[in-house]
């Protein structure tokens, strides 16, 4: 069967239309004596991020969770939540050339959804980052209750953008969402830079 042309698409937030600089956690860790990396490796243990990612926990109730898990490394719960709270405060910045990519789609017509792994700090970022008019709809894990790259998270984002997963292109930073959602039905696109976009507007032209 022939591929269709994608009528619609689907774009990730973190390492898509969202970049974090390396050297601000790399700053925190220095400063409260932590090897390179761990507040970010901490807060990506799965235990400790599936559930908020998943709505079972908020943002803060993460976030605390973190602190709880660094205490004893970082020299007690008081200075681990100082520490993770100032990791947690540099929220991104957006980048340029996606967002341009985004709004140039919609503007020609393609109906384009946010789909993210996030908590339910996502809508106070969209509005930090000045995002929220940018998308059509978002489609937030921690709301779904599921994750990507579940089928169905991508079955449920298909609905949001009110079109079937053989018109829908999705664009992610990470391969196992892009595997994800390729066994889900979609045309999936692996980010890996703004090199990518020509081959992105060429997909989506109408």
């Amino acid at each position: 069967m022939a591929r269709q042309r994608p009528t619609a698409l689907l774009i990730d937030l973190d390492g898509v239309l969202r970049r974090w600089d390396p050297e601000v956690g790399a700053a925190v860790d220095r400063k409260y004596d932590l090897p390179a990396g761990t507040l970010l490796d901490t807060a990506m243990r799965w235990p400790l991020l599936q559930p908020a990612i998943t709505g079972q926990r908020s943002h803060a109730d993460w976030l605390a969770d973190v602190a709880g898990a660094l205490a004893e490394t970082v020299g007690g719960r008081e200075r681990a939540q100082a520490a993770v709270d100032e990791w947690a405060a540099h929220r991104g910045t957006v980048d340029p050339e996606a967002l341009a990519f985004v709004r140039a789609v919609r503007a020609n017509g393609v109906r384009v959804g946010l789909a993210t792994n996030s908590t339910d700090a996502l809508d106070a970022d969209l509005a930090t980052l000045d995002l929220v008019d940018e998308v059509d709809v978002v489609v937030n894990s921690s709301v779904l209750g599921v994750h990507k790259p579940t089928k169905d998270y991508f079955q449920q984002a298909c609905l949001a953008v009110e079109t079937p997963p053989q018109r829908v292109l999705f664009v992610d930073d990470d391969d196992r969402a892009v595997r994800g959602a390729r066994v889900a039905g979609l045309s999936a696109y692996r980010w890996s830079g703004p090199e990518g976009l020509p081959y992105l507007r060429a997909a989506l032209a109408r």
